[in-house]
């Protein structure tokens, strides 16, 4: 257990800093239980086959995203289980990716390509994620005082760029062959490998599934989900096979154009969340869920304003409350602590907050001498 660090305070400007092991002041009016932040959205939206089907349709229409940060939870952090199992996924889909080039070379498919670019992208994903994970487990120092949480940021970076030159060697070999059409031979090979990129997509995906819900990992239930949304891409490469079966010479490179299409959706959610996450976005609704807290804690007259950002896939607070003039430095500093405690309850994925206490305003501007520094 470490304890809370000293605090520089003044009369009506307390801090409490984001330290949370700290005492469980009884000023904290939620029963939190066993304080876990899994938040299981395991995506079991009902019971019965139906519901099932409808939901497994509604991610093939949905673009999924390769942003590092969803690849890593709670769970699977503290799980060998679930590390084993997205290693182990992933070196299955770099065997599908494999074996789909070899047929790639022999038939000269462009559909089936971009289907083995969009694998392999997924697998390559996981290298920068991989080395993110291993540095972001570095403590922090003087020189990263908030530890190297970020390299997962520089991860997304990566993923983007990953996936930014897929889509667009997938592009250009469907227009090239398009405007100079070639045969497309080893027809069935091609169905084999397309098959063999359904059954390799969906074999991960179950595996990820069944991993995901046994330790309460949201984030690999998602990827096994998106696994199963790359199968059906694979088996789109059958149509290209079928089409050009019947001689319609332009059935394969216009399926590995759709494909490409479905990489640039990919790419725009993976650039959004990147780009958000680099400019220190974060879900308004878990501001409101902090402010909702903070006014719900005794002692608290008021709240200001509240700040989040992730670093890495953890979210740091900062935190403005409003307490009576009247209260020691000690009765301060207590609530603030109640109100750090609070929070990392509420908020998924908070791991401290910093809380600064204030008072009502009694005639006198405490932070006049602030006020020249601002907008600085």
């Amino acid at each position: 257990m470490s304890e809370h660090p000293h605090t520089h305070e003044s009369p009506g400007h307390h801090h409490g800093h984001g330290v949370h092991d700290h005492p469980h002041p009884a000023a904290v009016r939620h029963d939190h239980g066993d304080h876990r932040h899994d938040h299981d959205h395991d995506h079991a939206h009902g019971d019965g086959r139906w519901a099932s089907l409808r939901h497994q349709l509604a991610h093939v229409v949905t673009p999924h995203s390769h942003e590092a940060m969803d690849k890593v939870d709670s769970a699977m952090e503290t799980s060998r289980e679930g590390m084993r199992t997205l290693w182990l996924s992933l070196g299955i889909l770099g065997l599908t990716t494999v074996i789909q080039a070899m047929i790639v070379a022999i038939s000269g498919s462009v559909a089936l390509l971009g289907d083995t670019i969009h694998n392999a992208a997924d697998a390559l994903t996981a290298v920068p994620l991989g080395i993110a994970f291993v540095v972001g487990r570095r403590a922090a120092n003087r020189r990263y005082t908030y530890g190297y949480g970020r390299a997962e940021d520089l991860a997304g970076i990566a993923i983007v760029l990953t996936i930014a030159a897929s889509s667009a060697l997938a592009a250009y070999e469907a227009i090239n062959r398009l405007l100079h059409p070639q045969d497309v031979t080893h027809l069935w090979a091609v169905a084999l490998a397309a098959l063999a990129g359904f059954i390799g997509n969906e074999w991960v995906a179950g595996y990820r599934i069944r991993t995901g819900r046994k330790i309460g990992s949201a984030a690999l239930v998602a990827d096994g989900l998106h696994a199963r949304t790359d199968g059906f891409t694979s088996l789109a490469v059958l149509l290209g096979a079928g089409g050009v079966a019947l001689g319609w010479r332009w059935a394969d490179p216009a399926v590995g154009l759709l494909i490409t299409v479905a990489i640039l959706m990919v790419l725009k959610g993976a650039a959004r969340e990147v780009y958000r996450r680099l400019m220190d976005s974060v879900d308004p609704n878990l501001v409101d869920t902090a402010e909702t807290t903070l006014r719900d804690i005794n002692g608290v007259l008021g709240t200001g304003q509240v700040r989040m950002r992730w670093i890495g896939h953890a979210l740091r607070a900062e935190a403005d409350i409003v307490v009576d003039p009247h209260l020691t430095v000690v009765q301060a500093h207590e609530v603030a602590v109640a109100a750090e405690h609070a929070l990392i309850h509420a908020v998924p994925r908070l791991t401290a907050a910093t809380v600064h206490t204030d008072h009502p305003p009694n005639g006198t501007d405490p932070h006049a001498t602030l006020s020249h520094h601002a907008g600085h």
